[in-house]
């Protein structure tokens, strides 16, 4: 038996001997106990620290392993730069196509009735909402009819009036009713009518 081994045995012996001398005097004193009930409990608590501070003694930890570094993996060799690709030349623009210039608008004329128009002059169309007596549904059957400015309805003659009138579907008579001639010729110089105002205002439609 080695020196280590006494040693930690005589330790082992008088640390649970105290113990067990302890648990006897509070058992007989704290616990009122008799004396051979206490001292055999008390022998019980101090063969149970002896036997524990003897192994915890002579249990060394198991020094930890040390573990493998682990292996490296190889480096891969660099990839190859890309050869630069040369860009495409641009193509060329193509020529921007020619805009065609709107032939001017030809009036017709039938065998009765004012001169007409094919569709309104470069400038668009007037406004035949300002003369009196024209709404939007009547504009529009006007523009059907060919008619689109002011001057059209201003040239009109007495026979030309009386043409529009019959041929103004749901409408008729209404130019020579509301003198749209003389509207229209106002209208077509400029100069402004008491209706037109009220058109303008936003006080009619």
């Amino acid at each position: 038996m080695s020196k280590q081994t006494q040693g930690s045995m005589l330790l082992v012996g008088v640390l649970s001997g105290g113990i067990a001398f302890v648990a006897f005097l509070m058992l007989m004193v704290v616990g009122e106990m008799a004396f051979s009930p206490a001292a055999f409990l008390a022998a019980l608590v101090g063969l149970g620290v002896a036997i524990f501070l003897f192994r915890a003694f002579h249990s060394a930890p198991d020094a930890p392993k040390a573990s493998a570094p682990a292996a490296q993996p190889a480096a891969e060799p660099a990839a190859a730069a890309p050869e630069p690709v040369a860009a495409p030349e641009p193509e060329p623009a193509p020529a921007p196509e020619p805009v065609p210039v709107p032939e001017p608008v030809a009036a017709t004329h039938s065998t009765e009735g004012p001169a007409r128009l094919d569709g309104p002059r470069d400038g668009g169309a007037d406004d035949l909402k300002k003369i009196k007596g024209v709404g939007p549904k009547l504009e529009a059957m006007l523009h059907r009819m060919g008619f689109y400015h002011y001057e059209q309805v201003a040239s009109w003659t007495p026979e030309e009036v009386e043409w529009v009138d019959e041929n103004l579907e749901g409408f008729k008579g209404r130019v020579s009713r509301d003198d749209w001639v003389s509207q229209a010729a106002t209208l077509a110089a400029g100069g402004e009518t008491e209706f037109s105002q009220k058109v303008d205002k936003g006080d009619v439609y």
